[in-house]
This record gives C-alpha cells, sequence and structure tokens, in this order.
C-alpha cells in the first residue's frame, strides 16, 4: 500500500472513532480512482505555527497559555482511550486554532495505537519532525505516550519563547531550542530569560514559573520521569487568565513535581485522570 494512501487510512480510522473538541472533525471522504479527499472542519485561522512564527502580531500571553492547554486535553483524550493512541507527530503546524483560537490536533497520518497488556512499549520505524520526536524513540524506535509528552514539552517551549524548535539562522548553540532553553528552565535566576520578548512583560511571573518547570520535566531525556498527560492538564488549568505582570495567578493547587521527587526516591509516579469529554464515536467511514 502505498505511504500516502496508509496515512490517510490511519486518519480515517483514529478520527473515525474519536470525538473531543481538542480533536479536528473528519467531516467525510471521497475516494474515485487516484483521487483521494479527506474533508475536514473548517478551522479559521490556521496552524499554531502561523500564528507563533509567521504573524507579525504576537499571541498573548493568555491566548498561549489556553492553547497549550487544549493541545493537552486533545493528547490527552488519545492517550487514556481504550487502547491507547500515540500522536507521534505532535508539533505546532499540526494544532490548528478555530476562530475563538480553541486548539484541536489534525493530521493523524502517523498516529499508532498504543502498547496493550503488559506491553512497555510500540516498537516502529522512527517517523515524525526533527526536533520534535523524543530521544529515546529516535534511539530506539520505542513509542509510547511519554514520547507525545516530550513532544508536548517542545511545543510548550515555543510557545514560551516565541521560537522554533530548530533555527538554523541563530548562533549555533541556540539553533537547537531544548539545548538552549533546558539549563535555563531548573534555574529560577536564568528562567525568565528564555520567555518571548515580545510578551513585553505581560504575563504573571509566577504563572511562567509553573509553565517553565512544567516543560522541563516534559523534556526530560528519561521517559519515565516525564509528566503523564492528564498531570500536564491539571497543571495548565489553573495558569488560564493568568495575563497580569503582577506576579498574581491563581497556581496555589499545582502539582508540586520536585516535593513528589523527593518524597519517591529516584522515580516520580504520577495519577491519571480520565478525561469525561473524550467519547468514542460510531464510526462514520472504512476504508477496505
Amino acid at each position: 500500500m502505498p505511504s500516502s494512501l496508509r496515512t490517510r487510512k490511519t486518519e480515517i480510522n483514529f478520527l473515525g472513532q474519536l470525538r473531543h473538541p481538542n480533536l479536528v472533525k473528519l467531516i467525510g471522504y471521497c475516494c474515485e480512482d487516484d483521487h483521494r479527499l479527506l474533508v475536514y472542519e473548517f478551522m479559521f485561522r490556521g496552524s499554531l505555527e502561523k500564528h507563533l512564527f509567521r504573524n507579525t502580531t504576537p499571541l498573548p500571553w493568555g491566548t498561549r497559555m489556553s492553547i497549550a492547554l487544549g493541545a493537552a486535553r486533545g493528547l490527552a483524550c488519545l492517550h487514556n482511550a481504550q487502547r491507547p493512541v500515540i500522536f507521534r507527530d505532535f508539533k505546532t503546524s499540526n494544532i490548528l486554532l478555530d476562530s475563538d483560537y480553541t486548539a484541536k490536533l489534525s493530521d493523524f497520518g502517523l498516529a499508532k495505537a498504543g502498547p496493550e497488556g503488559d506491553e512497555t512499549h510500540v516498537s516502529t520505524r522512527v517517523m515524525g519532525t526533527y526536533g520534535y520526536a523524543a530521544p529515546e524513540y529516535v534511539m530506539t524506535g520505542h513509542l509510547t505516550t511519554r514520547s507525545d509528552v516530550y513532544s508536548f514539552g517542545v511545543v510548550l517551549l515555543e510557545l514560551l519563547t516565541g521560537r522554533k524548535s530548530i533555527d538554523k539562522s541563530r548562533p549555533s548553540r541556540e539553533q537547537s531550542l531544548v539545548d538552549w532553553a533546558l539549563p535555563k528552565l531548573n534555574d529560577k535566576r536564568r528562567l525568565l530569560q528564555i520567555i518571548d520578548p515580545k510578551l513585553q512583560g505581560q504575563y504573571s511571573v509566577r504563572a511562567a514559573h509553573k509553565a517553565c518547570i512544567l516543560a522541563f520535566y516534559c523534556l526530560s531525556h528519561n521517559p519515565k520521569s516525564r509528566s503523564i498527560i492528564s498531570d500536564v492538564v491539571e497543571t495548565l488549568e489553573p495558569l488560564q487568565g493568568s495575563g497580569s505582570s503582577d506576579g498574581s495567578s491563581q497556581s496555589s493547587d499545582l502539582p508540586d513535581y520536585r516535593a513528589r521527587r523527593r518524597l519517591t526516591g529516584n522515580s516520580v509516579h504520577f495519577r491519571a485522570i480520565p478525561h469525561r469529554k473524550c467519547s468514542p464515536a460510531v464510526p462514520v467511514c472504512r476504508v477496505r
């Protein structure tokens, strides 16, 4: 089967069975001779990539945090499905925005059914986008839901900094966003140096600290030390509406990942939270 047809079939299979406010809706498809067409709902504002890196007007802090939360909820729907679904190509160009800037995941061509039973991972050919793929997946081809969490950490870092994951136009030490930012994320004295200067200080310092710490744990090279996506959602929820620059926010109830690490030794344990809004749907189409 040609790769293009295989990816379209994958999209139809997954989007035909899951419904969630943060997953793009598949309206239908057409398959006639060599002509194939997938029809999605119209996403008025296009991709997050366009708004972050091509538009001259910067996204406000509150909108960025809202987009991060919506994208995390979309991933949580996939990861908490009856059989987990690994998105595998989570990046800014695959996050679409409607007229209200609601984020919806799109392009499920590389999505993969996750491990079942006693399986710890899915072994597969390494695919995805350079700069977003988790290091253990690149090295071994072992794919888990925490591979998506790493990719989410990269996108969160892009939202925080206004920088691309890979930017060859920058000095050599700054071309990889993760390599440049990661040492600063764990240093309170330098942490705010990475925040997008186009925001001009219009954000809560406390909320920025919390978001940076979350990115730090999502980007851990040890996948077992990464947050699970349900905890990412729980961490981002109190950051909504924290766009002021006075340091105030509603983030007093955020999970303290550092405290958990101290309490549990070298491993971090997280709690899975079911997402009620994620529901299976009767398949709308089938490809034979």
